[in-house]
């Protein structure tokens, strides 16, 4: 989807609620479109066929709303998502100036996140930490014959040592995707919860290893940043017995996204694409492993 076809879909979707989308400002072109419209509310155009995790997503914001926990809003008194050729559409309540929020302000978002029980009124779909995966090695243009093999056969090694992880804390809701990014903090110190588009039912320590990747994997956190992290959230994840299937999983998941955004620009993301995999591969030395660098 590019940005044209986006904006024609946010036309018709904002002409259908009586909202004025004519001066929309691009916040952001990704996965999904998100756009600034007047009168303080966002607009997210999500890809298509996705309309079932955009409508859980609306439900997991009213959720966390009559719980209490400050997350980003869906504006009221519209009937979300809309789907419009076949791009769900929803609409937010735009936030005060901010900017991303620290690690710490992760952890204790999670914990109140992880206290909560499940939501009586809808029903969370089973964490998949695979899901796409499968796609992602099929459709990869800047790999070998060999790393794709080999890449397929990690993924089956993983799949089955998830079905195996040892016990840990109690299943939960998780939010699929805690990290800084998705963490918003004012200027005033409030801190609100973002994007529930991988929010599921599941362990727990899957949203605990987003943020220690970055401690064990590349490296990006300090010992500072990290105490304050497990201070915050009351607990050190890398401890667990199982945290090495769920670290090793991540990793996969970061490698294979560097991948399919190389297949799309691979001038610019070709290369650390290819670091991702020689380090997932033994070809880089011991963990932390020294220039992973963000892709969009």
């Amino acid at each position: 989807m590019n940005e044209t076809e986006s904006r024609a879909i946010l036309s018709i979707a904002a002409t259908d609620l009586d909202l004025d989308a004519g001066g929309a400002k691009v916040i952001r072109l990704g996965e999904n479109h998100l756009y600034r419209l007047p009168e303080g509310i966002v607009a997210r155009i999500g890809r298509r066929g996705q309309s079932a995790a955009a409508a859980n997503e609306v439900a997991v914001a009213r959720w966390l709303q009559r719980s209490g926990v400050p997350a980003v809003r869906v504006v009221p008194g519209l009937e979300q998502p809309m789907t419009i050729a076949e791009s769900p559409v929803t609409f937010w309540e735009e936030l005060p100036p901010h900017e991303a929020g620290t690690v710490a302000d992760v952890a204790g978002l999670l914990r109140q996140l992880h206290k909560l029980a499940p939501p009586s009124e809808f029903t969370l779909p089973t964490l998949a930490p695979f899901v796409r995966l499968d796609e992602r090695i099929d459709a990869a243009t800047t790999i070998s014959d060999d790393d794709r093999a080999w890449l397929h056969q990690r993924l089956a090694e993983l799949q089955d040592a998830y079905v195996n992880l040892p016990e840990g804390l109690p299943a939960c809701v998780v939010h699929g995707d805690a990290w800084r990014g998705n963490v918003a903090r004012t200027a005033d110190g409030r801190v609100f919860l973002l994007d529930f588009e991988r929010c599921s039912f599941g362990p727990p320590e899957w949203d605990l290893v987003s943020t220690a990747v970055s401690r064990v994997t590349t490296g990006w956190l300090g010992d500072g940043e990290w105490a304050a992290y497990c201070d915050a959230y009351g607990l050190d994840v890398t401890r667990w017995a199982g945290f090495e299937v769920l670290r090793d999983i991540r990793e996969l998941r970061m490698t294979l996204m560097a991948i399919q955004v190389a297949a799309g620009n691979p001038e610019r993301y070709s290369e650390q694409a290819a670091h991702r995999l020689a380090c997932l591969r033994g070809l880089r030395g011991e963990r932390p492993w020294a220039d992973w660098t963000a892709v969009p």
